[in-house]
C-alpha cells in the first residue's frame, strides 16, 4: 500500500478519534458538572463558577477513564464509513490486504495511546489534584456529613504513643488533609486527646496542624491556631496508604515506587497504575483488531447490527476484565505486570487470530 493511501486511512482514523474523544469529553464535563452542583449548591460559597472549575479540572481524567472506549468506536465508526463508501471494497480489488489498511488505524490507536498517558495522564493528575483541594475548600467544615467508613484512616506508632488519624479529604498527593483528626491514646488504648484541625500537613518529622479544636480527656475544650503531632512517618508511606495514584503524575510514579518499596510499603496501588499507563497505548491496538472483527463485512451484504453490537459488548467486557484484574493488582493476589498486561495479550490474540480467520482461511 502506498504512502497516499496509508496516509488517508491514518487521517482518517484520526479525525474520527478526534471528534469521538471531544464529544465524550464535552458529555462528561456537563453529566459532571450536573451532578457535582445538585450535590454542593446547598453549600455556602456555592457559585457556579467553582463548580465549572471543579468540572472543568476533573474532566480530563474521567475522559482519560474513556479513552479505551473512544479508540474502540472510533475504529468501528472509520471502517464502517470506509464500507459504505466502498473504499475498502476498492482496496480489496486493488490487492490489499486487510492487515494492510489496519496498519495505519493501529498506529494511530499507538499514537493516540501515547500521547494520552505522555501528555494528557499528567495535566489530568495535576488537575484532578487541584479539584480536590478546591471542593475541599468548599466542603471544609462538614466532615459530618461523611460516614466513617469513607474515611481513610491511619495509625502511627511514637515515643509519644500512639495516634489514630482520619481526615474527610487527602490532598496534595496523600501530604496534606481536610478536616483532619487526631486520637491520641494511652498506653492502655484509651482516648487522651482528640484534636480536629482544618489543615493538616505532613512535615519532616511532625504532622503541621492548622486552625485545631482540641478536646481532653476532661471533656474541655480549647482553639488553637496552630499546633504539632510528632510523627516517624514517611512521605513516602503516607502517599502508598492514603493517596490516589491517579493524582500521582506517570513519570512520576517509578521513582515513588522505588522509594516506597524501600521504606518496606508493597506500593502495589501505584505500581498498577504505571503499569496500567504503560499498557494503555497497546489496549488501545487491541481494541482497534477488535473493531476490525466486526466492521469490516462489505457494504452490499449489509452491517450486521448484531455484530457490531457484538463487538461493542467485546469491548466492554474487555474493559471490565481489565478493572477487575486491576483490582487483583492492587491488593497483591496477582503480580501488577501481568493484571496490566495479560487483558491486552489476550484481546490480541483473539482480534489477530479472527482475523488470520477471516483473511487467511
Amino acid at each position: 500500500m502506498g504512502w497516499t493511501l496509508g496516509r488517508y486511512f491514518f487521517f482518517r482514523y484520526v479525525a474520527i478519534t478526534a471528534w469521538f474523544f471531544l464529544g465524550i469529553a464535552a458529555l462528561i464535563f456537563l453529566i459532571d458538572f450536573t451532578e457535582l452542583a445538585g450535590r454542593t449548591a446547598r453549600l455556602p460559597g456555592f457559585t457556579y463558577a467553582v463548580a465549572l472549575t471543579i468540572s472543568a479540572l476533573r474532566a480530563p481524567m474521567l475522559t482519560l477513564q474513556m479513552v479505551p472506549f473512544v479508540g474502540l468506536f472510533s475504529a468501528m465508526a472509520m471502517l464502517v464509513s470506509l464500507n459504505r463508501k466502498y473504499e475498502l471494497v476498492i482496496a480489496r480489488s486493488a490487492g490489499i490486504s486487510a492487515w494492510q489498511f489496519l496498519l495505519p488505524a493501529c498506529i494511530g490507536a499507538l499514537a493516540f495511546g501515547v500521547l494520552a498517558v505522555g501528555v494528557m495522564n499528567p495535566l489530568a493528575a495535576y488537575g484532578l489534584s487541584r479539584s480536590e483541594t478546591i471542593e475541599s475548600d468548599l466542603r471544609s467544615g462538614y466532615s459530618n456529613e461523611v460516614t466513617a467508613a469513607t474515611v481513610p484512616w491511619l495509625r502511627q506508632k511514637t515515643s509519644e504513643g500512639d495516634t489514630i488519624i482520619g481526615a474527610r479529604a487527602i490532598l496534595s498527593q496523600g501530604l496534606e488533609m481536610a478536616d483532619a483528626s487526631f486520637f491520641q491514646l494511652d498506653g492502655d488504648g484509651n482516648i487522651v486527646t482528640r484534636k480536629d484541625a482544618r489543615r493538616a500537613y505532613l512535615r519532616d518529622g511532625y504532622w503541621e496542624l492548622q486552625d485545631v479544636t482540641v478536646l481532653d480527656a476532661n471533656g474541655s475544650l480549647s482553639r488553637k491556631a496552630s499546633d504539632r503531632i510528632a510523627t516517624d512517618l514517611k512521605p513516602e508511606f503516607v502517599q502508598d496508604r492514603l493517596a490516589q495514584p491517579e493524582t500521582i503524575p506517570f513519570y512520576d510514579l517509578p521513582g515513588k515506587i522505588a522509594v516506597a518499596r524501600s521504606f518496606g510499603a508493597k506500593a502495589n496501588a501505584f505500581a498498577m497504575q504505571f503499569d496500567s499507563l504503560l499498557a494503555l497505548p497497546f489496549l488501545l491496538v487491541a481494541m482497534t483488531l477488535i473493531a476490525a472483527t466486526v466492521s469490516m463485512r462489505f457494504a452490499r451484504m449489509g452491517q450486521s447490527g448484531t455484530m457490531i453490537l457484538g463487538g461493542i459488548v467485546a469491548g466492554f467486557l474487555l474493559y471490565v476484565v481489565s478493572v477487575l484484574v486491576k483490582a487483583f493488582g492492587v491488593a497483591g493476589l496477582v503480580p501488577p505486570v501481568v493484571a496490566a498486561w495479560f487483558p491486552v495479550v489476550v484481546a490480541m490474540f483473539f482480534g489477530v487470530t479472527f482475523l488470520l480467520y477471516k483473511e487467511d482461511g
